[in-house]
């Protein structure tokens, strides 16, 4: 298993996260989105995974200010993802090729 946790620090969902694996001793990888944000090909196989609507927190600050709602072209919404970190659902957790976002426990369980 080769996890990768990419969250905040401060984000609630993200510090359950990082519990479940610590308590079950699984080796991963923490990846603050308000330090260093997705690459191009992480974005692109958490999506094929999630699909682009599921990453998107549609209540955050950063989706009204960029008036995100009325934008439907995704590659315009990836390259806004790509640079806007603060976009993101959070945690999204990444297992190669598996992917969720948000605290998803019983989905983390089918992966061990």
């Amino acid at each position: 298993m080769n996890i990768q946790i990419f969250g905040i620090k401060k984000c609630f969902d993200t510090k359950k996260a990082e519990r479940y694996f610590k308590e079950r001793k699984i080796k991963y990888q923490f990846i603050d989105l308000n330090e260093k944000s997705l690459s191009k090909g992480e974005l692109q196989s958490v999506k094929a995974a999630v699909g682009l609507g599921n990453l998107i927190n549609k209540e955050s600050k950063e989706y009204e200010r960029l008036n995100l709602q009325h934008i439907r072209s995704d590659s315009t919404r990836e390259e806004l993802l790509l640079n806007n970190p603060k976009l993101y659902r959070t945690p999204i957790v990444r297992n190669g090729k598996q992917a969720t976002v948000g605290y998803e426990p019983e989905l983390w369980k089918t992966w061990e």
